[in-house]
């Protein structure tokens, strides 16, 4: 499973031009989910996820999680994280998971996002076509996989 997380000021998803979701300071996930995915990492990715020190103290330090300032999470579903550029010019998504191997993952880690952060976690629509808006606030952007753990 990989994540490309990114702190953000607003952030909003939109779906045929209906917003879905919207937030204010918080955090965007883009999470993409390859067949090998289990249990096991969607509990290390989403309680490092919930721990990193992303957000500054006050003396601008980053210094606290997501818990301790009160933001908000949006997660997107991106299977082209898992995307092979090794071989030609078109993109290779075979290691993403399968739509039957995929959603129910994708949807334990919401759960699971939702029951450490303690609030509930705004989404967009998985396989849909969206339109993602941030303002990414630092710049921050962090890139975790849970197979490689560094």
């Amino acid at each position: 499973m990989r994540i490309v997380l990114q702190r953000v000021s607003q952030a909003s998803v939109t779906i045929d031009r209906k917003t879905v979701a919207s937030i204010n300071k918080g955090l965007l996930l883009f999470v993409g989910i390859e067949d090998a995915d289990t249990q096991d990492d969607i509990e290390w990715l989403t309680g490092k996820v919930i721990r990193l020190r992303v957000f500054p103290d006050e003396t601008g330090v980053m210094n606290r999680c997501i818990s301790e300032t009160g933001g908000d999470i949006i997660v997107v579903s991106q299977f082209t994280l898992h995307a092979s550029t090794k071989k030609g010019n078109r993109p290779s998504y075979i290691r993403a998971a399968r739509h039957e191997t995929a959603i129910p993952l994708y949807n334990q880690f919401i759960r699971s996002l939702e029951t450490l952060l303690g609030k509930t976690i705004q989404t967009g629509d998985f396989g849909a076509m969206m339109e993602v808006s941030l303002v990414n606030d630092g710049p921050v952007t962090i890139i975790i996989d849970s197979k490689s753990r560094e």
